[in-house]
């Protein structure tokens, strides 16, 4: 249903408004009629309709402001992570740098350890020869010494020679004389030779350990650095290609943002002239709220009177209840007592043999007792009374003494009548009551025949 509100006509300002007369206000029209037209239940529709639209906007209001902050959220995600990338773009050429003066670094360590073998070949190749020339100058001075030696020898001989002028013996010595020179030259000679051959092999080993040494390293060195240079040059290429694919997706983000500007300009319009006709239903808003107001308050009224009703109501039920949970309290408890009722039958139905012969057997062992006592206060009274017959008849005594005597001794007597009497009356009453119990025990049995067989 549409709503048709029609406007005033604004009054024109100047010089002659006051002489000219007020026109008057045109009513507002819903759904064609005036508000006296319509009924309460019209009005409360119209109220009806005007609260769910109202409600209706401010949902897609609120929706509207939801989809504002999240478009805000996300420009400032896609605005940190584009400085997280930068970050790490960052980082990673300055892991770069760092890698290439590592290698720097390495390469003059590298060098300096080159030069470090060199120097030690040196030393070594230098000590090696120190050593061959201080053995050549220990094979000299021992071949001077044998010289001298010899030549003393040859002086001596020569002396001796010239004392005896003998050539044979001359002749002899310088044969002596030249095989020994030629065995010691010859010795000395194999001996020079085979140092020599020990030290050029020593050289030509130690030349060849750092030549295999050196091919090794630098070969090692190479394949390190081949396989690490291309690592960094995947990693490189690989970090280029998420960050294209990230720049593009921050371009596809941006274009997304754009469009999501204009439609929030075009939604914020919408919403300017939404605010505008909502300024215009407000004056009839708050007369509808008035109306509502009073609706309600009847409502509320209604609803009290209800629940004062209900609330009787439960009064009265809770008191039927607990009435109730009295008699069933009550039955529980009847019932309990007729259980154990029941069970103490049963207890007596099984024990009324066994009680009868233990208060039979009682009886019997109480007037036993008795006529045991009996028998001996009677044969004590008859030997009292025959003594007491011996003695008077014995005796001189004073009538007086003997009437005090007399009547002490029937006393004596009185007290062990009535004793007696008290025990046979006991001993009455006790076998009345074994004869009580015999038919009452008999009447049972002749009333319940199946209990006493069970």
């Amino acid at each position: 249903m549409l709503l048709t509100f029609v406007q005033p006509p604004k009054s024109s300002k100047g010089k002659d408004s006051s002489t000219k007369p007020a026109k008057a206000k045109t009513p507002t029209l819903i759904d064609g009629f005036t508000k006296e037209e319509l009924s309460k239940e019209q009005l409360e529709e119209h109220i009806v309709r005007l609260q769910e639209e109202l409600d209706r906007e401010r949902e897609e209001r609120n929706y509207f402001q939801l989809e504002r902050d999240k478009i805000h959220t996300f420009w400032a995600i896609t605005d940190s992570k584009l400085e997280e990338v930068k970050a790490e773009k960052k980082n990673f050429v300055k892991d770069i740098e760092e890698d290439e003066w590592r290698h720097q670094i390495e390469i003059k360590v590298y060098k300096q350890k080159m030069k470090h073998l060199l120097c030690e070949h040196l030393t070594t190749t230098s000590e090696l020869k120190a050593d061959g020339l201080v053995s050549t100058q220990v094979v000299q001075e021992e071949q001077e010494h044998l010289e001298t030696e010899l030549h003393k020898e040859m002086r001596a001989v020569m002396v001796d020679m010239q004392e005896l002028d003998n050539e044979k013996l001359v002749k002899e010595l310088q044969l002596k004389h030249d095989q020994k020179m030629t065995k010691t030259s010859n010795r000395e000679e194999k001996q020079i030779a085979e140092i020599l051959a020990k030290y050029e092999e020593k050289m030509e080993l130690l030349q060849r350990q750092l030549d295999n040494m050196t091919k090794n390293k630098i070969s090692e060195n190479e394949d390190q650095w081949n396989s690490h240079i291309s690592a960094l040059v995947e990693d490189h290429q690989k970090a280029l290609t998420e960050f294209e694919a990230f720049n593009t997706y921050l371009e596809q983000e941006l274009n997304v943002n754009d469009s999501l500007k204009e439609e929030i300009e075009l939604l914020q319009k919408t919403q300017k002239e939404k605010k505008k006709y909502l300024a215009c239903l407000l004056p009839e808003n708050k007369q509808m709220a008035e109306l509502l107001s009073n609706v309600l308050e009847e409502s509320a009224e209604i609803e009290r009177q209800m629940k004062c009703f209900v609330l009787k109501k439960d009064v009265k039920e809770k008191v039927e209840k607990k009435k109730l949970d009295e008699l069933k309290w009550d039955h529980e408890t009847l019932e309990q007592t007729f259980c154990k009722l029941q069970l103490e039958r049963d207890e007596l139905y099984k024990t009324f043999t066994q009680n009868i012969q233990r208060v039979q057997h009682g009886a019997d062992w109480k007037i036993m007792t008795l006529e045991k006592k009996l028998k001996g206060l009677t044969d004590g009274l008859e030997k009292t009374q025959a003594q007491l017959l011996s003695v008077l008849s014995a005796s001189n005594m004073d009538r007086t003494a003997l009437d005090g005597v007399s009547n002490t001794i029937e006393k004596n007597l009185d007290s062990s009548n009535d004793y007696i009497k008290n025990l046979k009356y006991k001993k009455a009453q006790l076998s009345q009551a074994r004869k009580d119990l015999l038919l009452t025990y008999e009447q049972w049995c002749i009333k319940y025949p199946k209990a006493i067989l069970e």
